[in-house]
């Protein structure tokens, strides 16, 4: 069975960076869509950053210009690049892939979450 394990989290001062990653390991046929969402307490779980497996990108407003999200498809595994980060970026980070093994269909993983604190 397919797993997604991220990793990158720590506590960063507020403009600084981290990147997180995200590798997809077991039996894989293929992956489609990855993507980033992040959950505070309290609120709900939003989605970040995706990437199709095309290499088409998309951000939500908050992240814009400074985040980025790549993958490497040789590796399978996907990245998000925090700069400039803020204390609201503050939360549990989860990677999530549309990924088919072999002799299955396309389903959703889910990582295990890292987490991200950002101090003012």
């Amino acid at each position: 069975q397919p797993q997604l394990v991220d990793s990158g989290g720590e506590l960063v001062q507020a403009g600084g960076s981290l990147r997180l990653s995200c590798a997809a390991a077991g039996s894989i046929f293929s992956i489609n869509a990855m993507r980033w969402y992040r959950q505070a307490p309290g609120k709900q779980r939003e989605l970040v950053a995706g990437i199709s497996n095309s290499g088409s990108t998309n951000y939500a407003d908050s992240v814009m210009g400074r985040f980025t999200i790549s993958r490497d498809n040789a590796k399978n595994t996907a990245y998000l690049q925090m700069n400039s980060l803020k204390p609201e970026d503050t939360a549990v980070y989860y990677c999530h892939g549309l990924i088919a093994p072999i002799g299955g269909s396309l389903r959703s993983y889910w990582g295990q979450g890292t987490q991200v604190t950002v101090s003012s």
